[in-house]
Parts: structure tokens; sequence; C-alpha cells
């Protein structure tokens, strides 16, 4: 069995960028894998028949958006300086795949997946969008006591989920509106943005959906 002393465990910040837009959770894992392998980092693997580099991902992200807040905990089996980790990781990294800080975080850290609280998103909408009419359903909506959706065959009320929401109209030609939102996702209680935008009335395949932040419970938030 292996000793958890000689372990050490790294968070990295990475970008999930255009290149990788419509890369599903499960396949973005595989490319972390494969990415480690050609660092040559003392990766930690885990016990069993089959076993798996210890990788921890943050919230799967819905597929065709983007975001520059990913994180990914990595255990390795020696200590190394985290500038290292980071150099080989850039080196290593598919396109679509921007690495950022990395830091040494404690081994009995809870999972990030636990961790996260809330989640910050920019919705950018075609420059037609009637911002003033989107305005009014905004202001709707924030006053509403519930907004019931059903999911999946399952019924949930969204108003809670949304802990803000505001619209930020373009400046100039080339400057989009967009909706600022930040979500609950916590266990049980994860709000999406492509249902925030369905209970606008904008369809969600008009937007361009970028995850900005990821804030965590009883630590600082990387913003």
């Amino acid at each position: 069995m292996q000793d958890s002393r000689s372990l050490h465990r790294y968070r990295i910040r990475f970008a999930k960028l255009e290149a990788m837009r419509y890369t599903g959770h499960l396949d973005l894992h595989r490319a972390w894998e494969r990415m480690l392998r050609r660092a040559s980092l003392p990766v930690a693997y885990s016990q069993g028949f089959s076993p798996r580099p210890k990788i921890h991902l943050s919230r799967a992200l819905p597929l065709g958006m983007t975001s520059e807040c990913e994180l990914a905990d990595v255990w390795l089996e020696a200590e190394m300086p985290a500038s290292e980790v980071r150099k080989r990781l850039e080196t290593s990294a598919p396109p679509g795949l921007g690495i950022g800080e990395v830091e040494p975080v404690p081994l009995e850290e809870p999972p990030i997946q636990s961790q996260i609280v809330s989640v910050d998103y920019i919705a950018r909408l075609p420059a037609s969008v009637d911002t003033r009419s989107l305005a009014r359903r905004v202001e709707r909506l924030l006053a509403e006591a519930s907004l019931p959706r059903e999911r999946r065959g399952k019924r949930y009320d969204l108003r809670p989920l949304i802990e803000d929401l505001r619209l930020e109209n373009g400046h100039g030609e080339q400057e989009q509106p967009a909706l600022m939102m930040r979500l609950a996702a916590r266990e049980g209680a994860t709000g999406r943005p492509e249902e925030v935008l369905l209970a606008l009335g904008v369809e969600p395949a008009e937007a361009r959906v970028h995850r900005t932040a990821l804030h965590l419970v009883e630590t600082k938030p990387h913003p």
C-alpha cells in the first residue's frame, strides 16, 4: 500500500479554450492523463487491478462552453517546485488547454468538487438582441419567488440557484451585450447557465458561454 506521506498534491489552474470547446469531461480527463505522461512527472497511481493516475478535475463544464478558471489536483510521488511542474505541463499541453498557476495544497484537503459553492459565467449574446426588453426580463426573473423547471424528468426550482444576474450592454460596434451570472454549484443544487438563458427567453445556441470563476468554500476564491 502506498504511503500517503510520500505523496505531494498540486493544484493547477487551467483554461479550456476554443479548440477544446466540444471536448467532454471524460475526454478532458484522458487528455490530462496523456499530458502528464508527456510531461514525465512522477504521478501517483491508484491501487487495484487497473491503476489510474491520481487526478481530480473540478466540476464538469457543459459541452460547447469555454473556461479560464478550471482546476485540477494532481498527486505526485516526489516533491517538485511548482514552477517546474508548470513548465513541464506547459510544454506538454495539447491545443486548447492553457496551463496557469500551480500551487501545492495539503493532502487532507477535500476533493475540489466538494469545495465549489458557486460559479461565475459570462454569456455573450448577438448584437441584435433587444437589450431593453432583455433587461426587463432579467428584472422580472430576479423578482420571482420561484422558477419551476424540469431537468431530465425531475422538477426543481431554478430561482434559489441564481445568486447574481445582470445584463451588461455592449459598447461600440464590436462589443456584444452579455449576461453575467453567479450560479450555485453545491452538491444537489447546481445552476446551469443554459437554463437561465431559457428562463429569459434566450436560445442557448445563440449565446457563447464562458466560465470565469470558481468560488470555493472556506478558502480564497480562484478568480
